[in-house]
């Protein structure tokens, strides 16, 4: 496997929480430079501050909406890691101008600044929203998908890769589950949920960041590679973390009222990360799926994935692996997550 020692690293929504977590998992490789580029100025700010002193990061303020900074940021760049979204899929719902803005113009400017400046590989960070979507979000992270599929066909004698990772919901993200329940139980209750037997897909966040980084590795040109991952009820993760943690603020779990709220704008029972019609073109490994090109592409090698197994089915939340409530309880106190819970009232 290659390395990104000594190339220079170019990170979009390097603020957010993949894209910090991956900033920081690139930098145990020892890269020669790391640009971190992100429209948010407090989140750059506050990223500096972790980090610390490290003269191998910069940081770019800026948004993949404009085409000039992107080419001043891309300007002798190695590697390009994808992570700037519009994510959040009810406000993505009433915002669809700034969602096709951001997550396909966005995306597609950021393309031409790579094929303009020659970069060696160029990943983008996708989701389970965009296989078969239903939402705004979803729709605009498949066409980024496409995007950078098709940018290989674009490239011309140029050696650029591109490719896609997509994976579900990771553990502790922004405007994820996890955290809004340990808040509504801190605040004590209700614990609003949308629908108990919802299903979600779920990752660590430290997990999530070491496979984009192996699906870099391994990509030739043109895959989607599409991680393996558990899954969950809506309604038992909220019954688990109020047994768990109303005790913790002197409650007994009875006393926090858990509300069904229904489905928002956007959201479906079960997430997909690989759907039926994209089986026929996906290949299963050991810790991903690998979705092949269904276009031709320059420098994809089939070879690489000749002795892979055929998936003959999509791949959902409803019948991957379901965690238990012991399981999610596990999974989150082992995260990196701000579970502290006011003391105990006497």
């Amino acid at each position: 496997m290659t390395s990104l020692a000594g190339k220079d690293v170019l990170v979009t929504g390097g603020c957010g929480s993949i894209g910090s977590h991956l900033v920081e998992e690139i930098l145990k490789q020892d890269p020669s430079v790391v640009r971190v580029l992100d429209n948010n100025e407090e989140g750059l700010f506050e990223l500096q501050n972790e980090l610390g002193e490290d003269n191998s990061v910069r940081y770019l303020l800026g948004d993949v909406r404009d085409q000039d900074r992107l080419e001043l940021a891309m300007e002798n760049i190695d590697v390009v890691f994808h992570a700037a979204a519009l994510k959040h899929v009810s406000i993505n719902e009433y915002n669809p101008f700034e969602t096709v803005q951001t997550n396909v113009q966005g995306t597609q400017n950021l393309i031409r600044a790579a094929l303009e400046t020659e970069v060696g590989s160029f990943v983008t960070v996708s989701t389970d929203k965009s296989s078969n979507p239903t939402s705004v979000m979803g729709a605009t992270k498949l066409l980024s998908e496409r995007l950078t599929i098709a940018a290989n066909a674009y490239k011309g004698d140029r050696e650029t890769k591109f490719g896609c990772v997509r994976f579900g919901n990771v553990l502790g993200s922004s405007g994820s589950v996890v955290p809004l329940f340990l808040q509504q139980i801190k605040d004590g209750g209700p614990v609003t949920v949308t629908n108990p037997e919802m299903t979600r897909f779920i990752m660590p966040i430290e997990e999530a960041s070491a496979l984009v980084l192996e699906a870099h590795e391994r990509m030739t040109s043109g895959e989607v590679f599409v991680l393996k991952m558990p899954s969950f009820e809506v309604g038992t993760l909220a019954d688990g973390m109020v047994e768990e943690y109303a005790p913790r603020i002197g409650q007994s779990p009875e006393e926090i009222d858990i509300e069904i709220m229904g489905s928002r704008p956007g959201e479906r029972m079960h997430e997909k990360l690989v759907s039926v019609d994209e089986s026929v073109q996906a290949r299963e490994l050991d810790d991903m799926y690998v979705i092949l090109p269904q276009i031709d592409v320059p420098g994809y090698d089939s070879v690489n994935y000749a002795d892979a197994e055929l998936v003959d089915d999509e791949y959902t939340s409803k019948d991957a692996q379901r965690l238990s409530k012991n399981e999610l309880i596990d999974l989150i106190e082992s995260a990196s997550l701000d579970v502290e819970m006011p003391d105990m009232v006497c």
